[in-house]
């Protein structure tokens, strides 16, 4: 080549190094039209040296076209821009407003869009551009996208208000106990490097077994066993299936199978035993045992009005769970302490039997009468009322119950049936009680009262302990004791009697609910000695009573449930809401808090602007005028929330970094509280993230929103930590999940009665269904053992660390053989640079060690052999269940261009923007080592070309089936010098090699 003003040889690359200093009077002048070229592109503005650097090679190419320059025909790279091999290849970005997305990595490089190239290989079709044929895709959601993003005109905050407005914060440290957002979920295991944590075992022969019995699988079938019929007492495989979906199916009334049934010919047919379904039910009623206790219908008397109780034997309930053969190999017996090695200085806490409860009253009880060696069941009881119909103000207030022995990983699968539906509590109001004081203290009364009935067959055996056996007929002596409520906020007082407004666990006065104190946060309890005390003196004294209820801040309930439960504290069972506490309560609090300092206006203006992304929901409309919002709403908020009010302006210019601070720090608190494992460390982070919060909500104050901040929830926030240790971490406890029940075992069960007498009728529905499940799963055990198939795998590791995800893309592409042209176009994928990045790509797979000019040289004399590709419009990372191995969806990344909808819509482009790992120094969580990349197109060579173009160095030698190696030397003939680490080095030789000749 040579410049077309002077004619002397110089690359392309270098030619504008050469027009600077140059001194002949034609290469000013080419300098200066190229910088006029130059300005005129200055539109839109680059961030970026680099950016700028990308400019100028265009506005170069620009200058030889426009001079008369033309470069030899043969070359690989006529038309298009020859690119620097370690600069940026991909060109700017150009749609969706992402001009100015910053660097994450600590390198200094620019952000890129991406090509991105399948694996798998296929033989291309010859058929058209397929830009016509594209099959139809779902855009409904995105096809009026710019047309609810109507935006106010935005507040004109210049980068130098912005640095005014933090001039008041210049002198204030930035706090440094947050965890380094690139380093991924603090001091938690990586996946991939896992290791297993180091458990130390309580000892002291506690949980061991006593005795072997017979399997639960093996005692079930002796009223239903068939040797030749494994689905008996139902004839065949075909009724049973029938008689499955009468049952399972969702929304399936009696009366619907009933009809179908009655059709001349369906029952001879099908050689069906029942024809219709109440000949079901009977068979079902008679036939199938039933693995849990029936409902008892209790009647009583308070007030002059009678109430029902329909409730089930808890110590049959406990012994079913127990007994269950699906959870027989993952049932924990004994406490543990788990650490991250065997130093023993970093502990780790996630299922219930890896917190202090267990452990501490392990201990206690192997010190009560009936000596060491107990296995301890620890009861979690749930209650929630809930609304059956919208109107007529239908409720019912079902008690839920399950065992702590059961991981949690099983328990919060509504599928797994770990919970048990262990009565419905009276929803009586006593509306016929004048007194509202009078009126609360009944409802009070007779919550405990039916409490004190449900839960009094654990005494005796929770002290004396029972024989338990486990579904593989492992026989323990068990002790159920109470050990944890799950609610929300009013069953909480509820059910410690503790007054409203006060917090349940510790004895803080009420006005100081918003003073954190770590110390106190940490040890100060609720004593339930003196409580029990006066429980003492009710019959003796009741006006003593009374007024001692009132110095220790408790209701004057006569008979608290947990009065006689041994080994029970009331106090320190009340475990943490994410739903309630911290969706429900914290972040609806702070939402209403950011929307009343910035305005709705501009809140919502700013969630219209943002991008389509798989993870985060769109709110087109705003989320400040929304109403009855639920937690998994306030939940997609919260992924937004910091992001709304980065640069945004409070009123009377009052900085807004304690503002940013105070969120950041609170959602900080929120996601870590959250984590499915915990370490003594991320634990002080979370109470750090805590501390942040208090310091700087001030600015509230400031700006006129708050007064105080003596909030029960917030306030119970502090305690996370001790509760974490006490019973593990948050998911063993969640609301959603009981929340999730009300569906399954309420109102399902409800929609299903005629609503007369619904509660018997409901209670029937349930048993049978429960029934048809534990046949299920016996016929499943059957079939399994019939084919000999392999049992589940015991083996459990800690859960929630798998951070792996899964690439999966469609079978058939969405485009078939796409041009080139169209690749690049900016109009369609935009992918301007296409060429010389697959050039260079090509270039440092064949041969990483090439040098900077090697590199160059490479790309200018790549040709593609080819003029279309196979291109697919999203690709999906997919997760797996570390229990049952079932794949589910994690993200969908997109990579499309603008389009026409089946009603005509306009849909626009989305190209999504990934983190791509940076030389393959990318931690497996975390960003640092990463780059922030807009994926143009996911694209799949032609095998011909892969065939062609690409050195296989798996490949040997194909005489004597050995390997080829070769020396990688400098320009200067010598060997080229590395330096690894020693746990790099896979293999101390290789015999399989041949010299390279």
């Amino acid at each position: 080549m040579s410049c077309p003003a002077c004619k002397t040889s110089v690359s392309l690359k270098y030619l504008r190094m050469h027009l600077e200093n140059s001194r002949h009077p034609v290469c000013k002048d080419l300098l200066r039209e190229l910088d006029r070229d130059l300005s005129s592109d200055d539109d839109a503005p680059s961030n970026s040296d680099r950016g700028r650097s990308s400019k100028q090679k265009l506005s170069t190419r620009a200058a030889f076209q426009n001079s008369g320059y033309k470069e030899d025909s043969d070359s690989p790279l006529n038309g298009h821009v020859a690119i620097d091999p370690t600069g940026d290849a991909f060109g700017d970005y150009q749609a969706m407003g992402f001009e100015n997305i910053s660097v994450v990595s600590n390198s200094s490089e620019m952000d890129c869009d991406i090509p991105m190239e399948l694996n798998k290989t296929s033989p291309s079709d010859n058929l058209d551009d397929g830009m016509d044929s594209e099959p139809y895709e779902d855009y409904a959601d995105e096809a009026e996208l710019e047309d609810k993003r109507f935006e106010l005109p935005r507040c004109n905050t210049s980068d130098a208000q912005i640095d005014n407005l933090c001039e008041s914060e210049s002198n204030e440290p930035s706090s440094n106990t947050l965890p380094d957002p690139r380093q991924g979920p603090a001091h938690l295991p990586i996946s991939g490097t896992y290791v297993k944590p180091h458990i130390v075992p309580f000892g002291n022969s506690a949980g061991q077994s006593i005795s072997q019995g017979t399997s639960a699988q093996e005692q079930y079938p002796t009223k239903v066993f068939d040797e030749r019929n494994i689905y008996s007492p139902f004839s065949s495989k075909l009724e049973w299936d029938i008689a499955r979906w009468a049952k399972f199916q969702n929304h399936l009334s009696a009366s619907a199978v009933t009809e179908l049934l009655s059709i001349d010919g369906v029952v001879e047919r099908l050689d069906l035993s029942f024809k219709n379904s109440l000949e079901l039910n009977k068979l079902i009623d008679s036939k199938l045992p039933s693995p849990t206790p029936a409902f008892e219908r209790i009647p009583f008397k308070l007030g002059g009005e009678v109430f029902e109780v329909y409730m089930r034997n808890i110590m049959e309930c406990v012994k079913s769970l127990f007994k269950n053969p699906e959870f027989a190999p993952y049932l924990k017996y004994a406490p543990e302490k788990h650490y991250t090695d065997s130093s023993c200085t970093i502990r780790l806490y996630h299922d219930m039997h890896t917190g202090d409860w267990w452990w501490d009253t392990q201990d206690k009880l192997d010190k009560m009468p009936a000596g060491p060696g107990g296995t301890i069941i620890p009861i979690i009881l749930s209650s929630d009322k809930t609304q059956l119909m919208l109107f007529r103000n239908k409720s019912t207030y079902p008690l839920y119950m399950t065992i702590g022995n059961i991981p949690k990983e099983i328990r919060r699968r509504p599928s797994s049936r770990a919970y048990v539906l262990l009565a419905y509590l009276p929803t009586s109001r006593f509306s016929h009680i004048s007194s509202q004081a009078s009126r609360r203290r009944c409802v009070l009364n007779v919550y405990h009262s039916c409490m004190s009935m449900i839960l009094a067959p654990l005494v005796k055996p929770g002290k004396d302990g029972d024989l338990f056996m486990n579904g593989d007929g492992m026989e323990y002596r068990g002790h159920p004791l109470y050990a944890c409520f799950i609610g929300d906020y009013p069953e909480q007082v509820q059910a410690t009697c503790a007054m409203t407004g006060d917090c349940v666990e510790c004895p803080i006065p009420r006005d100081q609910l918003g003073d954190f104190n770590l110390a106190s946060a940490t040890d100060a309890w609720r004593q339930l000695a003196p409580v029990l005390d006066a429980l003492r003196k009710v019959e003796s004294d009741p006006v003593g009573y009374h007024n001692l209820a009132k110095e220790l801040r408790i209701k004057p309930v006569l008979e608290p449930f947990w009065k006689d439960l041994p080994l029970a504290d009331i106090y320190r069972s009340i475990t943490p809401d994410v739903l309630h506490q911290l969706y429900q309560g914290i972040i609806k609090h702070l939402i209403s808090w950011i929307t009343e300092a910035c305005g709705a206006a501009e809140i919502d203006a700013r969630c219209r602007r943002l991008p389509p992304n798989h993870n985060v929901h769109l709110f087109f409309k705003g989320i400040t005028s929304l109403s009855r919002v639920s937690g998994k709403e306030h939940a997609q908020m919260c992924q937004i929330l910091l992001g709304l009010v980065l640069d945004i302006r409070l009123p009377n210019n009052i900085s807004n970094i304690p503002f940013q601070r105070a969120i950041r720090a609170i959602l900080d608190f929120l996601y870590m509280a959250q984590y499915p494992v915990h370490t003594s460390t991320t634990l002080g982070l979370m109470e750090e993230a805590l501390a942040e919060f208090h310091k700087h909500k001030h600015i509230f104050t400031t700006l006129g929103i708050r007064d105080s901040f003596n909030i029960p929830k917030l306030h119970f926030a502090s305690h996370y930590v001790r509760c974490i240790k006490l019973f593990g971490t948050t998911d063993n406890f969640n609301t959603e999940y009981t929340e999730r029940l009300h569906i399954d075992l309420t109102k399902d069960a409800y929609h299903a009665t005629n609503h007369k007498d619904e509660y018997t009728q409901m209670t029937k529905w349930l048993e049978r269904k429960e029934k048809m499940a534990r046949h299920e799963s016996y016929v499943l055990w059957r079939l399994q053992r019939a084919t000999n198939a392999p049992g589940k795998s015991v083996e459990w590791s800690v859960p929630g660390l798998d951070q792996r995800r899964f690439s999966h893309i469609a079978k058939h592409p969405t485009i078939r053989n796409a041009s080139l042209d169209s690749i690049q176009s900016p109009s369609k994928y935009g992918a301007i640079h296409f060429l010389p990045a697959l050039s260079r790509f090509i270039a440092l797979t064949n041969n990483p060690m090439l040098t900077r000019a090697q590199l160059d040289q490479e790309v200018f004399n790549t040709f593609l052999q080819c003029r279309s590709l196979n291109v697919w419009h999203s690709t999906k990372l997919l997760r797996e269940d570390p229990l049952t191995r079932e794949r589910s969806t994690a993200d969908i990344i997109h990579a499309r261009p603008s389009t026409v909808d089946r009603q005509g819509r306009d849909v626009p482009s989305r190209f999504d923007t990934i983190l791509v790992n940076e030389k393959s120094t990318g931690a497996e969580i975390g960003i640092r080592g990463r780059r922030v990349g807009r994926l143009r197109v996911i694209f799949q060579l032609p095998t011909s070309v892969i065939n062609t173009m690409f050195k296989d160095p798996s490949k040997p030698e194909s005489v004597t089936g050995l390997f080829k190696v070769s020396k990688s030397t400098l320009q200067d003939g010598t060997n080229l010098a590395e330096l690894h680490q020693v746990h790099g080095v896979v293999a101390p030789s290789l015999t399989n090699v041949l010299p390279s000749t």
